[in-house]
């Protein structure tokens, strides 16, 4: 189970505190990260652990009223390293899947990566319907899922691939193609910076079909810890402390899950 100073009781009592919330002072959870996927989770220049999911992390620390300990490790590895007792949970922007949910535990989701379309300011566009989209050219990176989605669902636009989502952004600068899509967390930091300033979003966010949000993986015999984060989780939502931190780093609603491509775009 999960970690707890030299002071406290063994796994069994810790398991029976979580199930029902008499948990003592001084229990740590140690949460798991990477470090290097911004504004998420990042080393800041004092070498601290900072971001996101650093900040939703100590929320559900404090409102489960133990101590988080931080721990981080190369994204590779993450995985195994739970499985091995390094920490106790993964809260570094792992999206679910059900891959991933064979050898882990997922809680509910706390935050949804949904894909959208930018354009530049004046398109025109009331929305981003393929019937909207016909005969235009829209961008995207290439091998990423938005690929799939476009070849799907937008047949009567044209598609040009790039190497990098920047060089995308840049032909949208410049007018060589009309909209380009990708995750909605990318192409907002980028709104917000000097090159950005061209374009808006269009339309709304949508998910891919497979995609199931983002959530805290922890090893799957702790369902105790797994329904502690599940309610800690739902109580900072209800009271607002995950809206101020969301507000913090997004402009955008990034935990209502928006509608799967399938039902948003049709087919």
């Amino acid at each position: 189970m999960f970690a707890k100073l030299a002071m406290t009781a063994v796994a069994s009592v810790c398991a029976t505190a979580w199930a029902t919330g008499a948990l003592a002072e001084d229990t740590v959870v140690r949460m798991g990260t990477e470090g290097y996927y911004p504004p998420f989770n990042v080393f800041d220049s004092a070498g601290q652990i900072k971001g996101f999911d650093i900040d939703i992390g100590n929320a559900l620390c404090a409102r489960m009223e133990v101590k988080c300990e931080w721990v981080t490790t190369d994204w590779d590895g993450i995985i195994p390293a739970l499985n091995a007792d390094k920490f106790d949970t993964i809260i570094a922007s792992m999206s679910i899947t059900d891959e991933r949910s064979k050898i882990v535990s997922f809680t509910d989701p706390y935050y949804f990566n949904g894909i959208r379309f930018v354009a530049a300011e004046g398109h025109g566009l009331e929305n981003a319907l393929p019937a909207d989209l016909k005969g235009l050219v829209i961008g995207t990176q290439s091998a990423t899922g938005e690929v799939d989605i476009l070849e799907d669902y937008f047949p009567d636009s044209e598609l040009k691939l790039y190497p990098k989502l920047d060089d995308a952004l840049l032909d949208l600068e410049t007018g060589r193609v009309d909209l380009v899509l990708a995750s909605q967390f990318v192409l907002g930091d980028w709104l917000k910076s000097e090159d950005g300033g061209c374009c808006e979003f269009v339309g709304e966010a949508f998910l891919p079909d497979f995609a199931k949000g983002t959530g805290v993986a922890v090893r799957q015999d702790d369902t105790d810890l797994r329904d502690a984060l599940n309610a800690a989780l739902a109580d900072i939502v209800a009271d607002g402390t995950y809206e101020k931190i969301r507000g913090e780093y997004f402009a955008f609603d990034i935990m209502t899950q928006p509608k799967k491509a399938s039902e948003h775009l049709g087919n």
